[in-house]
């Protein structure tokens, strides 16, 4: 405990509130987000200890996903992915003159969320870690495999998703042949030209830079940067001004939201997007008045903002308890991790105990600065949506190349390797490929090869695999109920596809068919 509190230095807790500021402005600028800035601000971490690191990171965490509600209701767009369900009744409130109102609402929400979430991580990630301690090799091959099925299933589209695992697998073996995996050190998947740079396969902060970075300002860029604030709803405007009594019967609401997206935070790579549309969904399906909901109801921005920041903590869990990654974001903190030589898993948390509770200090500050800064700032805070991204731009763009450049102590070939990454989820976008299973398999594809392996030398054969343990058993049952659930799902969208395209059909008059 004593070395607990000598870490818990003034300089810890800054870093956590600044982290937080810079998050909210980001979440609060269209086009950036959380894991933005997380991979953004990454490099700055190389210099500072594990802790402060983390503390620097979980605030950038905290502050993007909340600060994604303010485009959401004053613009009507989403500041970051998760904010998507924050629109459908943030703006209508603030059209009528309830900015402020709606705007409160959600910080409070997602404070709600956010600790809830954070109690969950404190309680259940360690007894989740003891239990991961007792897997052997074959056990956690077949947790990756289940990961990376879940992530595909959940993906836009299961094939594309698949595929995208499946490439970010195959890079992340480029390289030698690592001897202490069980491999004979030669050189694989590369061409003679490249193995002085790629010996040790493509460094993964670069990466991660490239693909939540720059491929986001190429996508922003190729969109133009010229941008009309025209239709920004007045915060100034007079309405109905905040009160705490709008939360009154809205309890259930906030516990099962929140719960909701803790949930999907532990399902590796789905994302705030999920967590809130489903919070959303649920809330609509009980609600008294469903007919509101849409038109600035209260009840759904609770059940949006709790359950986007409910993901905080639960997207922790699976990362610090199995070492695998429950979103882009903190798929993007395993850098932080790496840069400090230390590996998350089953034994972090009780080989790490001050870094463990260090993180849990962190993501309560975190949570608690959001509020005040957001709640008692929003006017100020507003404005930031209004700052042009063509100052933005070239000044994320020098961050990233100067990161990346400085994250191995002066590598020309990792700022190539932010480009080629950069480049690769720019296109990649355009040709369906799904960046959060393609970073998940990038990170866990060496881990899955090497307890692949192990397991084989260990066992000699495939059936072991199937008949290790009744743990190995009911991994196969997920695997298959995860596979069989994204065919369901494709399926009956298709179907509500196709009954949508037969009632316009039917629904159009005869001379107006094309």
């Amino acid at each position: 405990m004593a070395d607990l509190l000598s870490m818990l230095s003034p300089m810890f807790f800054l870093l956590s509130a600044a982290g937080c500021v810079v998050g909210i402005i980001f979440g609060a600028i269209p086009g950036l987000t959380a894991t933005m800035a997380v991979a953004v601000c990454l490099p700055l971490t190389y210099s500072l200890g594990l802790q402060a690191a983390l503390s620097l990171l979980i605030g950038l965490y905290v502050g993007g996903i909340s600060g994604g509600l303010v485009p959401a209701i004053l613009l009507n767009i989403p500041g970051t992915p998760s904010s998507i369900t924050t629109t459908f009744d943030g703006h209508p409130m603030a059209q009528r003159g309830e900015a402020e109102r709606a705007l409160k609402i959600c910080i409070f929400a997602s404070l709600f969320g956010g600790l809830f979430s954070a109690v969950l991580l404190y309680f259940f990630a360690p007894l989740l870690a003891d239990f991961a301690i007792k897997f052997s090799y074959v056990e956690k091959f077949l947790i990756i495999l289940f990961a990376m099925t879940v992530i595909a299933s959940l993906a836009k589209n299961v094939l594309a998703g698949i595929f995208s695992g499946l490439l970010g697998v195959l890079i992340s073996l480029i390289g030698a042949y690592d001897t202490s995996s069980g491999g004979n050190g030669d050189f694989r998947l590369m061409l003679p030209f490249m193995e002085p740079y790629l010996e040790s396969g493509f460094s993964l902060l670069p990466v991660l830079i490239g693909l939540f970075g720059l491929a986001a300002i190429f996508e922003d860029a190729e969109k133009g940067v010229r941008e009309n604030h025209a239709e920004m709803a007045s915060i100034n405007k007079q309405g109905q001004p905040f009160r705490f009594n709008a939360f009154r019967g809205q309890v259930g609401n906030l516990l099962r939201s929140s719960f909701i997206g803790t949930f999907i935070g532990l399902l590796p790579g789905i994302g705030g997007s999920a967590a809130s549309v489903l919070a959303y969904t649920q809330q609509k399906n009980l609600s008294k008045h469903p007919e509101q909901m849409g038109k600035g109801a209260v009840e759904g921005l609770v059940a949006s903002e709790s359950a986007n920041n409910g993901l905080t903590g639960g997207a922790l869990i699976p990362l610090l308890a199995l070492g695998i990654p429950g979103d882009s974001t903190t798929a993007v903190l395993i850098g932080a991790f790496t840069l400090q030589g230390i590996q998350v898993g089953p034994l972090f948390i009780q080989d790490n105990m001050n870094t463990w509770n260090a993180m849990i200090i962190a993501l309560f500050f975190a949570n608690f600065v959001m509020y005040f800064f957001m709640f008692y700032a929003i006017r100020y805070i507003a404005k930031v949506a209004m700052v042009p991204k063509y100052y933005l731009f070239p000044i994320i763009i020098v961050m990233c190349v100067v990161g990346a450049y400085a994250i191995n102590y002066g590598i020309m070939f990792d700022v190539w390797t932010l480009l080629i990454f950069g480049l690769l989820g720019y296109l990649g976008s355009k040709v369906g490929l799904e960046v959060a299973p393609f970073v998940i398999g990038f990170i866990l594809g060496k881990s899955a090869e090497v307890y692949f392996v192990k397991s084989l030398e260990s066992f000699g054969n495939l059936s072991i695999f199937f008949t290790k343990s009744p743990i190995a058993v009911f991994m196969w049952v997920l695997i298959l109920a995860s596979v069989g659930f994204s065919i369901y799902v494709h399926r009956k969208t298709k179907q509500q596809q196709h009954q949508q395209e037969t009632a316009y059909v039917e629904a159009t008059p005869a001379g107006h068919k094309s």
